[in-house]
């Protein structure tokens, strides 16, 4: 069960260390952009937004020029453009110097996905795919692990330009690697051009099933991203610089990981829009129970006491609470959304469709870390700008942040169900040749 080729367990290596880099870095980076760097939350929070959201615009085009130029050169441009990126970010950490280092990470990174994946499906036959992808999947979850849990201890010791540094080093080993044991994987016919890609993306917005999909399906992932965008500030400015946001967030790939086998077999009769839903409807509840940390800091005070002696800060035990919640409903969405997403496609085209079902992440990117850093100025201000005694006042609202992300939840889950009457509507009209 084990014996596969050569290139596909240097795909999954290289994918480890890239997912490390990544990860360890993006915990980090809006406080990397403000508190190094020098940005407001405001603008830091729109460069990060831009730079999430490229990362899931241009993998599909990053594809076809990988096509086009070979995965072996592709992959080593990509490691290339990593570590060269990363590095600059860790040793010039300027205004100037910072977006385009941020651009090259982005470059480089879109070629990684498709590279990768397409690797694995290549180095594989029909038989072995599937437990070929579930070991795949394995790596990309140890790696975005093993990244932010080594990033705390790189925060607090070594300064966050320390984890740009990091992620340097995992690319450049990265690159070495499929530089000394990639080899060209064979590659039947030849693939997608540019201008395809380009037509595709456009079909899909053209089609309004499609795109009002992607735009409910975005406020699910506009909260999720919060753990990028929110938290880190959140945490570290209303429970202090001794908190981990990067080890809280690692409670999410744990749940996912440990859930979403189960939560899919209990859910595999049910329509994959239902099992959308209720993904969706758990959303709210998340948003509010980290709002919920400061009602609970103040009916317990400062600390509480958990089994084993242990004790949490409130806002740290209630933010945990969120994520779990996160996770559990991500369960329920992201296994479901591709194959919900692919019906709603013109029969013939789904895999032409398909590979822009990710555009709900370039939306919520850009939203989601846009809403962030405009709600942190607002209710969580910077500490740096305010005086000492100005701290306690400008904080004591900064739950209140949670609530508006708990109303997009709502509206979320509000616009699936009526998403789904219209479709089954309009399905029913089609049938009986009432309409298209």
């Amino acid at each position: 069960m084990w014996k596969f080729p050569r290139a596909f367990w240097t795909a999954n290596a290289v994918e480890l260390f890239e997912r490390a880099a990544y990860y360890a870095m993006f915990i980090a980076v809006t406080l990397y952009l403000t508190n190094t760097v020098g940005f407001s939350d405001f603008d830091a929070a729109m460069i990060s937004g831009a730079f999430s959201a490229g990362l899931y615009l241009l993998p599909s085009f990053a594809g076809a020029v990988a096509d086009s130029i070979g995965f072996r050169r592709a992959i080593i441009l990509a490691f290339g453009l990593l570590t060269l990126g990363y590095l600059s970010l860790g040793l010039l950490p300027y205004k100037l110097i910072v977006i385009p280092s941020l651009m090259v990470v982005m470059v480089g990174g879109s070629f990684v996905k498709p590279v990768i994946s397409g690797t694995v499906a290549k180095s594989t036959n029909t038989e072995m795919r599937a437990r070929a992808f579930s070991i795949f999947y394995g790596i990309v979850n140890v790696g975005a692990f093993t990244g932010k849990l080594i990033a705390y201890p790189l925060r607090v010791t070594l300064g966050l330009e320390s984890i740009n540094l990091f992620a340097a080093a995992m690319t450049g080993i990265a690159l070495v690697v499929v530089a000394l044991f990639y080899r060209e994987v064979e590659r039947s016919g030849g693939g997608k051009k540019l201008g395809e890609v380009w037509r595709a993306l456009l079909a899909v917005l053209r089609k309004p099933r499609l795109t009002a999909l992607i735009l409910i399906v975005a406020g699910f992932w506009i909260i999720q991203q919060q753990m990028y965008a929110t938290m880190p500030k959140y945490v570290l400015r209303v429970v202090g610089n001794h908190a981990s946001p990067e080890w809280i967030a690692n409670v999410n790939p744990l749940v996912v990981v440990g859930c979403v086998v189960l939560v899919t077999n209990l859910m595999k009769k049910v329509k994959a829009l239902t099992s959308m839903t209720v993904g969706m409807a758990l959303m709210p509840l998340s948003a509010l129970c980290m709002a919920g940390g400061h009602w609970l800091q103040v009916a317990v005070g400062p600390s509480v006491a958990l089994p084993g002696g242990f004790s949490v800060h409130p806002v740290t035990l209630m933010l945990i609470v969120g994520i779990v919640i996160q996770g559990f409903a991500e369960c329920f969405i992201s296994p479901r959304y591709l194959e919900f997403f692919s019906l709603q496609a013109p029969k013939g085209e789904e895999g032409t469709y398909l590979g822009f079902g990710y555009l709900y992440s370039f939306v919520s990117s850009l939203l989601g870390f846009g809403i962030s850093g405009y709600l942190l100025s607002w209710y969580c201000p910077d500490p740096r700008t305010l005086a000492a005694e100005q701290i306690p006042s400008a904080y004591a609202d900064a739950h209140v942040l949670w609530y508006y992300f708990a109303v997009i939840g709502c509206l979320s889950a509000v616009a699936l169900v009526l998403y789904g009457f219209v479709v089954r509507r309009l399905d029913e009209k089609s049938l009986t040749g009432g309409g298209a």
